[in-house]
């Protein structure tokens, strides 16, 4: 590590929210800060107890306040845990300054919609669906007929945007807000029929309202949202503002109640007043998913300094929020809608000439439905038949017992992971006369019919709009980037009519999975004005900034207004280590036979699941046996829930404390688990290092003493989808790094964070273990050279000989 960054004044102090910083606290605002004045990235690795969230709001508060660059700062994290850690420190930091930032913590539709959340809508229909639905005969409702002024007939704490174009009447916003109250004119309500959520009463009656006659239309008035038009009634302004929450920080628990009481949309609410807000917190969606990121456009801009926490899930999660899966029953309900209009202009000339005037709207035409229906049609025998020739191939005998089936989720590839070329449902849809054309105006022709569906009172709830849009993108993505295959998600339907047998067993779908998420980063990143990416667990820094897409910034220049094309985004890094005091910790590099599975063989066959044991096994049961028996609680972390099985069963015939095993289960089973392990006396909790028991956990005071890593935590290396990665990752950094950018940095990173989970503060005493040989230096592909300095100084390699002794003399002299 260089020497500190220094801004020369540390105008910073004002906004640091603690008596005074932390060891490298001090250092990491002031780097931050240099990145951000020269409009770059920081890559910080700080493990617990550096300090990271307020050395990140610190400098981005001084980059906010003391120069003319940024507005303000936008917070992701995928962790809940730490989003409420970015809450508490703003809140801190706000608490010692006299003028406040505005912050705002950002939840999902679905936690918000007051309907949604006490079960008013069917339960077929999702809340974000229904939700759009009311909106949409809302805004229908409230249009404006010539007679308004466009003033606001309801007060607003923080006004909406100013619209030039203003379309909607405030005053039959409030009209509809008031006809949903239960003591409108034409409701004769007995005892209490308020809506209530969070604690809160809305002024609505608790069922959904439909729209009074003199506002509605024809003789079927619609259902509508009261708390949306309420929105219109203040011009799209919020009747909360920031006072509403601790030092000037709003989360749902401040927003949400506030609004119901108010008859105002929550979700409305809190997008008014993240256009207002200096600090934004939300988690990796709103950053980088499609779908989510539309609610944060007016703010993802050059004078937006972005923070991203817990960096190293970066490619992964983004991977997965990029993914596109149309599942077969939502291409069954696109042809199905499809089939409704058609079968509707098939009953009289004058229904058809309906249909097709309604349609030319969107200049789409009858026929180009009957297409896409009978392409959807053909698609879904086309899936159902290579679904059953699969499962014919891999298992015999399913079609009469679909029990044989693997209770697991499969993948189908539809081209070879290993190599770029078009995919098997590509080529088939060329061979039937479906191109290009087709599958590009799906979307176009799905919306025409939604709206024709709409506009003829036909009772369906279409999807073929959103069908058409996931199909277009599966022929127009490239097959160097991304993979397509059939899923198939393991979800048993018991007594349900189905289609074929395998669905049964298997619920399926087309996915459309993104190998390479660098260039999507890069673009994200590039748009912004600069930011933080921040970790305990980033090394090697220089992977990370190259599969992030920062370096790719930093060669070929930035895009943003303020920056010369060519000259680049600068990008640092910086790494520090454990501030806690050295003596307190025991670390070691276990020396025992690579736990590879040609060496260990199937924990299935071994004892004491089954009747054999080799050497392999030997030697790791020793080192279990006595790190299990450390004082206190042990976690022992094995590559897989196999794995974690059969070390769970060999510790409870070999220590005398109680032995938990994890698997892979429900929130609920695995917060359980947790509970267990923490009350009472010592425990060993034994799970996978890929589980969820391992990150994102804080195991402060006395809930862990020990943690030994087994193994190298490497994902399925001959699942499809992992092959596709690592080919994709070889285009675009090299055959020789693409299994390590790919694969062995991500798992050395999920290593090296279930052992983070051990010493979490300055009194905290315990025990580190990276147990196999591939963790050593010198040997066969070892991951040594992937710890970060300070780690390769501190661990000291034994084998399992020595192990036992050296944990009793470490304990002895911490007593």
């Amino acid at each position: 590590m260089g020497d500190p960054a220094s801004t020369g004044t540390e105008s910073w102090r004002t906004y640091f929210g603690f008596d005074e910083p932390y060891e490298n606290q001090a250092d990491a605002v002031e780097r931050a800060i240099e990145a951000g004045k020269a409009r770059g990235f920081l890559a910080m690795e700080g493990p617990c107890g550096t300090g990271k969230t307020m050395a990140a709001l610190t400098a981005g508060a001084t980059l906010v306040r003391d120069t003319d660059l940024y507005e303000r700062m936008v917070v992701v994290t995928p962790v809940k845990q730490q989003l409420q850690q970015f809450v508490d420190d703003l809140r801190a930091l706000n608490a010692g300054i006299e003028e406040p930032f505005a912050g705002i913590s950002l939840v999902g539709k679905r936690d918000l919609c007051p309907y949604g959340r006490e079960g008013q809508f069917p339960d077929d229909v999702g809340t974000h669906d229904r939700c759009e639905d009311l909106r949409e005969a809302t805004a229908r409702l409230v249009e404006d007929d010539g007679h308004s002024d466009g003033a606001a007939v309801a007060d607003a704490a923080i006004a909406g945007e100013a619209d030039d174009d203003q379309w909607w009447d405030p005053r039959k916003g409030q009209d509809l807000a008031a006809a949903a109250r239960p003591d409108a004119a034409d409701q004769s309500t007995l005892g209490d029929d308020t809506l209530r959520t969070a604690g809160a009463a809305s002024p609505y009656r608790q069922a959904q309202p439909t729209a009074p006659e003199s506002m509605a239309e024809g003789s079927d008035p619609p259902l509508y949202c009261p708390f949306e038009a309420d929105w219109y009634a203040r011009n799209k302004g919020s009747p909360v503002d920031f006072s509403a929450g601790e030092e000037h920080v709003v989360t749902m628990d401040d927003y949400l109640p506030a609004a119901t009481e108010r008859g105002t949309c929550p979700h409305r609410v809190m997008s008014v007043m993240l256009n207002e807000a200096d600090v934004i917190v939300g988690n990796y969606n709103h950053l980088f998913d499609p779908g989510s990121r539309p609610l944060l456009a007016d703010v993802l801009d050059n004078q937006t300094l972005v923070i991203v926490d817990e960096a190293h899930r970066l490619e992964e999660r983004v991977r997965d929020l990029l993914s596109d899966r149309l599942g077969r029953q939502s291409i069954v309900q696109a042809r199905n809608d499809c089939t409704t209009l058609i079968q509707r202009a098939q009953q009289s000339a004058d229904h058809k000439a309906q249909v097709r005037e309604v349609l030319s709207a969107r200049e789409v035409p009858l026929d180009a439905v009957d297409q896409a229906r009978k392409f959807y049609d053909e698609l879904i025998r086309w899936l159902d038949n290579r679904i059953e020739s699969f499962l014919d191939a891999e298992h015999e005998g399913w079609r009469a017992d679909p029990s044989v089936l693997p209770e697991h989720d499969r993948e189908i590839p539809l081209r070879d992971p290993d190599t770029v070329e078009q995919d098997e449902l590509t080529e088939w849809a060329e061979r039937k006369g479906y191109d290009g054309s087709l599958w590009r105006s799906l979307s176009k022709v799905g919306a025409a019919v939604e709206d024709a569906i709409d506009q003829l009172g036909l009772t369906r709830q279409p999807v073929c709009a959103a069908v058409g849009v996931l199909a277009g993108q599966w022929w127009e993505r490239d097959h160097a980037t991304f993979l397509r295959e059939i899923e198939l998600e393991h979800s048993p339907n018991h007594g349900q009519s189905l289609d074929s047998d395998y669905q049964a067993v298997y619920t399926p779908g087309l996915l459309c999975y993104n190998c390479m998420p660098a260039t999507a980063l890069r673009n994200v990143f590039d748009d912004l004005g600069g930011g933080i990416l921040m970790s305990a667990t980033l090394e090697p820094l220089d992977v990370f900034t190259r599969v992030s897409g920062l370096d790719s910034m930093a060669e070929t220049g930035s895009t943003a207004p303020d920056e010369q094309s060519g000259d680049g985004r600068p990008v640092r890094s910086t790494t520090y280590d454990l501030p806690f005091p050295p003596e307190n910790r025991a670390s070691y590099l276990v020396d025992a036979t690579p736990f590879t599975a040609r060496n260990r063989g199937d924990p299935e066959m071994m004892r004491p699941l089954g009747d054999n044991w080799n050497p392999t096994r030997d030697e790791y049961a020793q080192a279990l046996r006595a790190l299990a028996r450390s004082p206190g609680n042990v976690m022992v972390a094995m590559p897989n829930y196999r794995e974690a099985r059969w070390a769970g069963a060999y510790l409870q015939e070999a220590v005398e404390k109680p032995v938990l095993v994890d698997e892979s289960s429900s929130n609920e089973e695995t917060e359980r688990l947790k509970r267990e392990f923490f009350s009472g006396d010592g425990k060993v909790m034994v799970t996978s290092t890929r589980g969820t028991l391992t990150e994102g956990v804080d195991y402060d005071g006395e809930k862990l003493s020990t943690c030994a890593v087994v193994g190298i935590p490497l994902v399925n290396i001959g699942s499809p989808r992992v092959r596709g990665v690592q080919r994709a990752y070889g285009d675009a950094f090299g055959e020789d790094n693409a299994f390590e950018y790919a694969l062995t940095v991500p798992a050395v990173r999920r290593a090296r964070q279930a052992i983070g989970r051990v010493i979490r503060g300055v009194d905290e005493v315990g025990v580190r273990a990276l147990v196999g040989r591939r963790y050593t230096p010198d040997a066969r592909h070892s991951v040594y050279p992937y710890l970060p300095a300070g780690e390769r100084e501190e661990f000291t390699r034994m084998t399992p000989d020595f192990l036992a002794s050296q944990l009793d003399s470490f304990w002895a002299d911490h007593q």
